[in-house]
């Protein structure tokens, strides 16, 4: 991710990479149902999850390249909404051809190849590069550590904050884990993703919208909160409808918040270093994230599940506490408002 980035601004070219991560992605979908051996799909998710890496970093800086700064919020509010939708009809979709095709999987896994090389063809037809004014002049970009001493306070804060949101925020697995040990059948656990990802998808785009418009501050603690009441509800779930209940707050904390942290690294990064910011960010975010899980695995073993969402609350809160009560000494505009 990080590297994608920096070479995504040092070329001054972004759609390339984008084109091959999504790629990469997409010449693997064949080897599924050709697959004989456990290797053989071992090193095809392995060339996946290589192009996920690859295109990340690059396709959030094109968005902020291509859209107006004042939309940037609605951009990656949608994106993450498309994202989510992906999410829980694949899955959905999976299943109704599993029943149609009687239980034939290789036939099922060729079908998801066809989805893989439409996005790769789509944005090889449709999508364009501007040439922004930044990069347009002055000389190229070295790929140097120092760049990083370029990017700003403001930059370098968010960064922190999002590592700290993740923090706050373990894997979604944990939500799969929970709905299989207060008793829903092991067939329709994933059932748990797919509720998760409707809220997801149904409100990241306004979330993202009112990103444009209102106070990053305050849906930012916002959607604080709304994390301590999907812990709260999941600790305290001896029912299936109330794990439901659980993953729908969670849904609807990663819309108020994912796609603003996106918006807030777009904002505060150079134009010409913004490949490198997002890298950096998910790198930082990646690893809270499996510090997260390491921790709340950990907790669950030695605990149970309750002091596992009990414990991610506790680490909302104090995130929450701590973003009401910091104030910036310069003027708020230059942090967020």
């Amino acid at each position: 991710k990080v590297f994608s980035g920096a070479i995504s601004d040092y070329f001054r070219k972004r759609k390339f990479l984008v084109v091959l991560g999504y790629g990469l992605g997409a010449i693997t979908k064949p080897v599924f149902p050709l697959a004989t051996t456990i290797e053989w799909v071992f090193g095809a998710r392995f060339v996946d999850r290589i192009g996920k890496g690859i295109r990340g970093a690059p396709r959030d800086a094109l968005v902020a390249d291509i859209v107006p700064p004042k939309l940037r919020g609605a951009a990656y509010g949608l994106r993450q909404s498309l994202d989510s939708v992906g999410a829980f009809l694949g899955p959905l979709l999976a299943i109704a051809f599993m029943i149609w095709l009687a239980n034939d999987i290789k036939s099922v896994l060729w079908v998801a190849v066809v989805p893989a090389f439409l996005a790769v063809l789509l944005l090889i037809v449709a999508v364009r590069e501007p040439e922004s004014s930044e990069h347009a002049s002055g000389a190229r970009n070295h790929l140097a550590l120092a760049d990083a001493k370029r990017l700003s306070l403001r930059y370098w804060l968010i960064v922190a904050l999002g590592a700290v949101f993740t923090l706050a925020r373990f894997s979604e697995a944990f939500l799969i884990l929970r709905a299989q040990d207060v008793g829903l059948a092991v067939s329709y656990v994933p059932a748990i993703m797919i509720v998760m990802n409707i809220v997801y998808a149904g409100l990241a785009y306004p979330a993202g919208a009112a990103a444009d418009r209102f106070s990053a501050r305050t849906l930012l603690v916002l959607g604080l909160g709304v994390l301590v009441v999907a812990d709260v509800v999941l600790a305290m779930a001896a029912s299936p409808l109330i794990a439901f209940l659980g993953a729908a707050f969670w849904g609807l904390h990663m819309a108020l918040t994912q796609g603003l942290l996106s918006k807030l690294v777009a904002d505060a990064a150079p134009a010409e270093l913004r490949g490198t910011a997002f890298g950096i960010f998910n790198l930082m975010s990646g690893f809270a994230l499996l510090l997260a899980s390491v921790i709340a695995g950990s907790l669950w073993s030695v605990f149970g599940a309750s002091a596992t969402f009990i414990a991610g609350a506790s680490f909302a809160a104090l995130a929450a506490m701590g973003l009401l009560l910091y104030h910036p000494k310069t003027r708020p505009t230059e942090y967020m408002r």
